[in-house]
């Protein structure tokens, strides 16, 4: 078989991990496992190591058994893991999308006002988004008179960082959050005459956020859960899913996030105990078709997009909502909730996606 090189863009502090083998949440293993199958090699570069004028980069290379900076051509594909939020950088990846290198997922971090607004478009997606607005004082509170339980969400926050709960406790309001950005620091307050808060205040004054309704969600052991999608492209080139997991909110917070203390857990026992009285069947189907609907309705507005983890919830009557699309799924859900084959696909399908690319 020949084999050909398909890059894999990382960010500067894992990519100093890889002799190391210290690469956070990546698998290097995964990647080597599912390129051999798709006669690639996978090639683990930095935005700053590719050369435009010379036509070349400076990559990591599995040789033998350790990882070796070798001077090598620019791949012609290449599947970016990495976050560039600044102009130069953005800059870098349009130029060499112009000169043909094909960069899948290339931008990968989209606002949730941005992605809302897309997806409010079609009618059929519509009855599946919880009813957000921009944050303001005045939207606050005219959400507040129409429901009782509300998220306020930074519209480029990730993980579960900065989100805030602002829900009705009787004839008080309440917002918990968390101080430290991690999921031991959550604290909840009262309102004083249902005024908002001046911490509450500060966050919406200086950085963008969404408030939306809160949907009241299926519960796994009295603990609210999501499930993410991994909805990818394959050798085909057309979407599909590779998997799907369940991720159950901590005692001690909100949110479902795995970062912020959410078990991953397998979908099958979720469904079984939240919802015995609906066919699992029919749900796993409406979130599948639902999930493939958002990844195609974005694809017509996000250019290379190729590797989507979207948050599905579930209503108490099963009826799925969208939540957030993650530009960079992490993936080590599946890991974490026992599924390591659905795990190791993750990795499989971009490579195939790779070298249906190649072979185009």
């Amino acid at each position: 078989m020949w084999f050909s090189y398909i890059g894999i863009l990382m960010n500067a502090a894992m990519h100093r991990g890889i002799p190391h083998g210290r690469t956070g949440p990546e698998s290097l293993a995964n990647y080597e496992e599912a390129a051999r199958i798709y006669g690639l090699i996978p090639c683990f570069i930095r935005l700053q190591d590719i050369d435009m004028a010379g036509g070349q980069c400076t990559a990591y290379i599995l040789r033998g058994k350790a990882y070796t900076l070798v001077r090598i051509p620019i791949p012609r594909v290449i599947h970016n893991r990495a976050i560039h939020l600044d102009a130069a950088s953005q800059q870098k990846i349009n130029l060499m999308l112009g000169q043909g290198y094909i960069i899948f997922n290339g931008f990968n971090r989209y606002g949730k006002d941005e992605i809302h607004q897309l997806l409010q478009t079609d009618p059929l997606l519509s009855p599946h988004l919880p009813e957000t607005q921009k944050a303001t004082s005045s939207s606050i509170s005219e959400m507040m008179r129409q429901y009782d339980d509300l998220i306020i969400k930074p519209c480029a926050g990730s993980i579960g960082r900065g989100i805030l709960r602002l829900h009705r406790s009787g004839t008080t309001w309440k917002l918990t959050y968390s101080s430290s950005g991690k999921s031991s620091g959550w604290k909840t307050v009262a309102l004083r005459q249902n005024k908002l808060p001046a911490l509450l205040q500060s966050r919406i004054a200086h950085i963008p956020y969404l408030i939306q309704e809160r949907i009241s969600l299926a519960e796994f052991k009295d603990s609210p859960y999501d499930l993410r999608v991994s909805v990818q492209r394959g050798i085909s080139g057309e979407w599909g899913i590779t998997g799907i997991y369940a991720k159950a909110a901590s005692a001690r917070t909100f949110v479902s996030n795995v970062a912020q203390g959410a078990k991953a857990l397998g979908v099958d026992a979720v469904l079984r105990e939240s919802l015995p009285h609906l066919s699992h069947d029919i749900v796993v189907s409406n979130v599948r078709m639902l999930a493939l609907r958002v990844a195609e309705k974005l694809e017509q507005h996000l250019p290379n997009a190729a590797d989507l983890g979207l948050d599905i919830g579930l209503s108490t009557m099963g009826k799925p909502y969208f939540i957030e699309c993650n530009g960079r799924d992490q993936r080590y859900g599946f890991r974490k909730a026992g599924l390591t084959e659905l795990w190791k696909g993750t990795y499989r399908q971009p490579m195939a996606y790779a070298r249906y690319l190649l072979s185009r």
